[in-house]
C-alpha cells in the first residue's frame, strides 16, 4: 500500500520540481509572514492597549489639570472678594457694591456672593436678592462646613440654589468661615460665592473615551456623585458605578459592569477633595484589536496571492528548459536522434543541453558505425555462405568428368565440360550475387544435365517457368543444392527411375521454385533437422549443410517471411518450395524486413 502511494505520488504532478519549487516557496514566505504578522499583532496589540491607556490617563489627567485650575481661579477670585469685600471690617459702601458688580458682570460662572453672619443672618448679598425664609441656610452643608473648619475654603456638592426667589440653578457653593473685627469686637462670618456648575459639568462632558466612554467626579470624602453625565440614571437607580473601587483606587484597574468590561482611570483633583474616573470600555480597545487583525489578514492573502504568482512564474521559467529537455528525451526514446536542444537558459541548463547534444551525437555516431558494421557482417556472411556451396559443387562435377574420361565417353565428356563451363559462367556472373531467373534455370539444367550424365539417366527432369518472370531476380544457385539433395537423399538409392520437376510461379505476390521429386523421402525429423542446421546424415556430400545455407541466406537477403518449406511422405518424393519477393530488374521490390537489395 504505501509503496503504491509513493509510486502514484512520484508519477503524480506533485512530486514535479515545478510543484515543489511553487509550493516550497510559497508555503516558506507565508510561514515567514505569518510569524512576522502574529509577532507585529502582538506587539501592535500591546502598544495599542498602552496606547489606549495612556490616552484615558491623559484626558483623565488633562480633565483634571482643567478642573483644578479652574477651582484655583475660583480660589483666587475668592480672596479677591474677600478682601474688597472685608477689607477694614465692613462690607457696606458704594465702592464695595460696585466692585462686587463688577465682578459678577465679568463672570457669569459667578451665581452670587452673600455674607452671613454665624447665626445665618444676611449681611450683604450680590446680586440684592431676598433670602427665603424656608431657605433654612444654617442646615446647608456649605453653612456647617464653614462653622465646623472656619479660615477654610470648602466646596459643596452641586446643589440647587434654593436661598433666593428665581430661576433655580445647579451650583457649587464655595464657603469659608472668617473671623473679622468690628467695632473693636471679634466676629465671625460667612462668605458664601455660589458658581454656576454649568462650567464644571462642560468641562467633564467635552471629555470622549472612545464611543462611549465618559468621565465621572465623585467626593473622595463620602464617594458622592459629584458629576455624571448619566446622573439622573443614577439618581433613578438604573445606572450603578463601583464607587468603592474609585475611592481606594490609584492609577488604574479593570472591572466589569453590565457584562463589559471596563477600563477606570483615576485621577484626584487637588483642593477641592475630589476624584475624576475616566471609564474606557474595553471591546472598542478590542474593536481596534480586531481591525489589526483584519488588516494583517488582507495583508497576508494579498502577499500570499503575490508569492503564489511569483513562485509560478519563477518555477516556469526553470522548468521550461527542462520539460523542453524532457520532450527532446522522449523523442530520442522513440528513436528520433536528430534532435538538438538550444544552448539557452541558466548555466545549469546550458551545460545539460551541451552534455545531451554531445550524447545525442555520440549515440547517433555509434548507431551509424553499428548500423554499417551490420551490413558488412552480412554481406561476409553471405559471402562466406556462397564460399561453402563452390566446393560441393566443384567436388562433385569433377569426381563425374573424371569418372567419364575413364570410361572413355568423350561425347559426354565434352557435354559434361560444356554444361560445366556454362555453371561456371553463371556461377561467376562477374562477382554478382544477384541473377534473372532465366540465368537460375539454366544454371539449374546444365547442373541437372551434368548430374543425368553422372547418375547414367537414373532419372529426368523437366523444368518449366512462366515466362513473365524470367526476367525477374533471384538469388544466385538457390536451385542447385536443392537438386543436388533430391538426387543425393532422394534418387540414387531409389529403385525405379528418378524424376525432377522444377517449376516456377507467383503465387501471393511471390516467387516461387518448387523442386519435386520422386524419391524414398524423407521423415519429419530429417525435414526439420534440414533446417535447424542437425546434420541430415553424419558426414559427407549433402548432409545438409548446403540445403541450410541456401535457406539462410535467402533469410539474411530477404527476411524472415521468405526461405525454403518442405512437403516429403517416404517412397513418394520430396517437394520443395523456395518463396522470395518479386523483383524486377528495372523496379525491386522492398523485402518485408526492410533490408535492401544489392
Amino acid at each position: 500500500m504505501g509503496i503504491q502511494f509513493r509510486s502514484r505520488l512520484r508519477s503524480s504532478r506533485v512530486s514535479s520540481i515545478r510543484f515543489i519549487i511553487t509550493w516550497s516557496f510559497s508555503v516558506f514566505i507565508v510561514l515567514v509572514l505569518t510569524i512576522m504578522a502574529m509577532l507585529l499583532h502582538d506587539k501592535f496589540t500591546q502598544a495599542a492597549e498602552r496606547s489606549a491607556e495612556l490616552t484615558t490617563r491623559q484626558i483623565v489627567d488633562q480633565v483634571s489639570y482643567n478642573l483644578e485650575d479652574y477651582v484655583r481661579s475660583m480660589s483666587h477670585l475668592y480672596r479677591a472678594i474677600e478682601e474688597h469685600m472685608l477689607r477694614d471690617g465692613t462690607w457696606e459702601g458704594e465702592l464695595v457694591d460696585k466692585q462686587l458688580d463688577t465682578l459678577l458682570s465679568s463672570r457669569e460662572d459667578i451665581i452670587s456672593i452673600t455674607l452671613l453672619d454665624s447665626t445665618g443672618q444676611l449681611l450683604k448679598n450680590r446680586p440684592t436678592a431676598e433670602l427665603k425664609p424656608s431657605a433654612h441656610v444654617t442646615q446647608q452643608g456649605w453653612f456647617q462646613s464653614a462653622l465646623r473648619v472656619p479660615d477654610h475654603l470648602s466646596f459643596s456638592l452641586p446643589h440647587i440654589q434654593n436661598m433666593y426667589t428665581g430661576p433655580y440653578k445647579w451650583v457649587v457653593s464655595m464657603s469659608k468661615g472668617i473671623t473679622i473685627r468690628q467695632n473693636g469686637q471679634d466676629r465671625q462670618v460667612i462668605l458664601l460665592v455660589d458658581i454656576n456648575f454649568k462650567q464644571m459639568d462642560e468641562l467633564s462632558r467635552r471629555v470622549s473615551l472612545g464611543q462611549r466612554g465618559y468621565v465621572y467626579i465623585i467626593d473622595e470624602s463620602a464617594g458622592n456623585i459629584v458629576y455624571h453625565p448619566q446622573q439622573q440614571l443614577m439618581y433613578m437607580g438604573l445606572k450603578s458605578e463601583n464607587i468603592e473601587q474609585a475611592l481606594v483606587a490609584s492609577g488604574s484597574y479593570e472591572d466589569e459592569a453590565d457584562g463589559q468590561k471596563r477600563l477606570n482611570t483615576v485621577k484626584s483633583v487637588a483642593n477641592i477633595g475630589w476624584k475624576i474616573v475616566g471609564v474606557a470600555y474595553l471591546d472598542e480597545i478590542m474593536t481596534t484589536r480586531q481591525e489589526v487583525n483584519g488588516y494583517l489578514i488582507r495583508v497576508l492573502v494579498v502577499v500570499l496571492v503575490l508569492v503564489i504568482l511569483v513562485s509560478l512564474f519563477l518555477s516556469s521559467s526553470l522548468t521550461r528548459p527542462i520539460r523542453r529537455m524532457e520532450r527532446k528525451m522522449k523523442a530520442v526514446e522513440r528513436g528520433d536522434f536528430n534532435v538538438e536542444l538550444p544552448i539557452e537558459g541558466p548555466l545549469e541548463v546550458e551545460r545539460l543541453s551541451r552534455r545531451f547534444n554531445l550524447m545525442v551525437n555520440k549515440i547517433r555516431t555509434l548507431m551509424d558505425e553499428i548500423i554499417h558494421e551490420q551490413e558488412q557482417k552480412r554481406r561476409l556472411e553471405l559471402e562466406a555462405l556462397q564460399a561453402q556451396i563452390n566446393p560441393h559443387f566443384l567436388y562433385n562435377t569433377l569426381n563425374s568428368v573424371v569418372r567419364m574420361v575413364g570410361m572413355s565417353r568423350n561425347e559426354e565428356v565434352i557435354t559434361m565440360i560444356t554444361s560445366l563451363s556454362r555453371l561456371f559462367r553463371i556461377s561467376l556472373s562477374q562477382g554478382k550475387t544477384i541473377i534473372t531467373v532465366r540465368e537460375e534455370l539454366e544454371h539449374a539444367q546444365h547442373y541437372l544435365t551434368i548430374q543425368q550424365m553422372r547418375f547414367k539417366r537414373k532419372f529426368n527432369f523437366n523444368i518449366q517457368a512462366d515466362e513473365t518472370l524470367l526476367e525477374c531476380l533471384t538469388l544466385k544457385l538457390v536451385l542447385q543444392p536443392l537438386i543436388e539433395n533430391a538426387i543425393v537423399h532422394g534418387i540414387e538409392y531409389h529403385m525405379d527411375e528418378g524424376s525432377i520437376e522444377v517449376d516456377v510461379y507467383c503465387e501471393d505476390n511471390k516467387l516461387v521454385f518448387r523442386i519435386t521429386d520422386n524419391g524414398v523421402g524423407m521423415t519429419e525429423e530429417q525435414m526439420s533437422g534440414l533446417l535447424s542446421g542437425r546434420p541430415v546424415v553424419k558426414s559427407g556430400a549433402g548432409s545438409g549443410v548446403a540445403v541450410r545455407n541456401v535457406h539462410d541466406r535467402i533469410r539474411l537477403y530477404y527476411g524472415e517471411g521468405y526461405g525454403l518449406e518442405f512437403a516429403s511422405e517416404l517412397e513418394e518424393g520430396t517437394t520443395v518450395w523456395i518463396r522470395i519477393p518479386i523483383q524486377s530488374q528495372q523496379k525491386e521490390v522492398e523485402p518485408d524486413d526492410g533490408q535492401t537489395s544489392e
